[in-house]
């Protein structure tokens, strides 16, 4: 495989170690959702499958357990960091059919077509997701399975309204807006796998919604703490704002005072096959 040049991103969470576990403790609560989404998608024992933005590589650790030992997986991202984060995260877990490298696949080669190629909240930093989605389908064999999940920010929100969670989302939303992402990408896969002339995918949306108790507000809590540079950047708040060390604690008793209810970002999946 080799790489080409690729144009510049904006990952507006950055590559830190903190970034990292974020990505961790995010997978653990949309793993399930994600697996049904490949589930649903067809992915299966024996596949070789790309994952596009593996970051910190929780995707890829799900779809290695779906494709088995005769299965391979390669997760591709554009951060040196994330890829060496995620080669040791795979070595402690003796996870053998995982291969992590550099680059950004819609400008890579590969020495051989995949039986699938997947993502989760990556298309979503690319400037012209649906070209960046015909490209890395390039890389897919006739017939293959093209998977991705991206988020809805669209009811991102507590109710009744719960003050601290309302500001952290709102300004969560400005300042992935200002860094070029789409806030709203999963709504935007239907069109995005028509415009890289795939046949119309099927959907699926899930959403994480709990009360005060049951919400995972330390996710919240953390994307804030992963942002504020990028806040900073635009002027839009610092860690004055936010008392961190308690600021997922604050938003779930605001919540429970309030017998309120915090909705998640959705995450929307689209499937279909490479037809051409």
């Amino acid at each position: 495989m080799s790489s080409g040049a690729s144009p510049k991103r904006t990952y507006a969470l950055g590559y830190s170690q903190q970034e990292m576990e974020r990505l961790v403790l995010q997978a653990q609560l949309f793993d399930p959702f994600t697996r049904q989404l490949f589930e649903q998608a067809g992915i299966s024992s024996s596949m070789r499958v790309l994952d596009v933005g593996c970051g910190a590589g929780d995707v890829s650790f799900l779809t290695a357990g779906l494709v088995g030992p005769n299965g391979a997986v390669i997760g591709v991202d554009i951060s040196a960091a994330a890829i060496e984060y995620a080669i040791r995260r795979a070595r402690r877990q003796s996870i053998a059919n995982v291969q992590f490298v550099e680059g950004d696949p819609a400008q890579m080669i590969f020495d051989q077509k995949f039986d699938a190629v997947v993502g989760r909240l990556v298309l979503m930093y690319y400037p012209d997701p649906a070209d960046a989605l015909r490209k890395v389908v390039g890389h897919v064999r006739l017939d293959g399975i093209v998977a991705f999940q991206e988020l809805d920010m669209t009811n991102f929100r507590s109710f009744p309204a719960a003050p601290t969670f309302q500001t952290a989302a709102k300004w969560m939303k400005k300042a992935f807006i200002a860094s070029g992402a789409r806030v709203n990408m999963g709504l935007e896969l239907f069109a995005a796998f028509l415009s890289a002339g795939l046949p119309e995918p099927s959907l699926r949306a899930d959403t994480l919604i709990g009360g005060g108790t049951q919400f995972p507000c330390q996710l919240l809590a953390i994307t804030v703490q992963s942002l504020l540079p990028a806040m900073k950047k635009i002027g839009l708040a610092d860690a004055s704002h936010f008392d961190l060390p308690f600021l997922a604690e604050r938003m779930r008793s605001e919540m429970i005072v309030r017998k309120a209810v915090a909705i998640s970002p959705g995450l929307i999946g689209a499937w279909s096959h490479k037809s051409t």
